[in-house]
């Protein structure tokens, strides 16, 4: 039985200490990346079978010059796309974000629900609350950064940005 334990002990340590190497948890210190400054991820917990998701978290670029988020990725979804969303007329619409999403110089851009977002398509298995989903963010200038993205509750409200 102790043997068990042990293996257990080492197996769970193992696999906690792989999923946060290297991955920064933006939701509780600012992450920087050259002058860019990321604070307040998350994503929300998805219903069983939900093939889609959305992740949000807020850059503010402290430097002179403008910078763009221009491709994330996650092991955990087939495509991460950027997405925005926008009311046009009476209808809000949401569209995909080819170019990108740009950080202005000396600006803070929200990805927040309901506007700005990541949008997780083909999600492996639903996000599940008190999980972490990892991700990749890469700009135009500042280059790339690992970060997670912790699941809270689903359904509206919950997360406070910073």
């Amino acid at each position: 039985m102790k043997t068990f334990t042990k293996l257990a002990f080492l197996g769970i340590f193992a696999a906690t200490s792989i999923a946060f190497s290297g991955a920064a948890a933006a939701d509780d210190a600012p992450v920087k990346l050259g002058d860019l400054e990321i604070t307040s991820a998350f994503t929300k917990a998805m219903l069983p079978g939900q093939p889609v998701g959305g992740g949000y978290l807020t850059v503010k670029n402290n430097g002179p010059a403008d910078d763009m988020l221009v491709s994330v990725a996650s092991p955990v979804a087939g495509t991460v796309e950027l997405h925005e969303m926008a009311m046009q007329g009476e209808v809000m619409k949401m569209r995909r974000l080819d170019t990108g999403i740009a950080i202005p110089a000396g600006k803070t851009v929200e990805l927040t629900p309901g506007g700005l977002h990541l949008m997780f398509i083909k999600v492996k298995e639903p996000f599940t609350q008190g999980g972490k989903v990892p991700v990749t963010l890469t700009f135009e200038k500042a280059g790339k950064i690992d970060i997670t993205l912790p699941v809270e509750a689903a359904g509206p409200g919950g997360h406070v940005h910073k």
